[in-house]
């Protein structure tokens, strides 16, 4: 890509959610709503704090992470839509392997 951020700036793709409901009934483009989940495509090297010293951000490329509806600013680079946003406006990143650890401990306490 093209393009590197600044500061404490993150660029996020979204990834699309299935326009198909658990009824099936398919939802066309003009009434879906933009996901709010994307990926981190790159981040910046972080905000200076009042002494001066570099602040890592706490999310990396690659991140999977949740942000608000109205969050970023729209972009194209290199032919992708993409989002330039604060660390800030993102809520948190989603941990693919925190629901199966959970299973785990759920199921052996039920079988103690």
């Amino acid at each position: 890509m093209g393009f590197r951020p600044l500061h404490d700036r993150v660029v996020v793709k979204r990834i699309a959610e299935e326009a198909k409901t658990a009824g099936g009934i398919i939802i066309p483009d003009t009434v879906a709503e933009k996901p709010q989940e994307g990926e981190v495509v790159a981040v910046g090297p972080g905000a200076r704090d009042e002494k001066g010293e570099r602040v890592a951000l706490d999310v990396k490329a690659g991140d999977r992470v949740l942000f608000g509806k109205w969050s970023g600013t729209e972009v194209k680079v290199d032919g992708q839509d993409l989002l330039i946003m604060k660390e800030s406006d993102i809520m948190g990143v989603i941990d693919a392997q925190a629901p199966a650890a959970a299973n785990t401990a759920t199921k052996s306490k039920k079988s103690a």
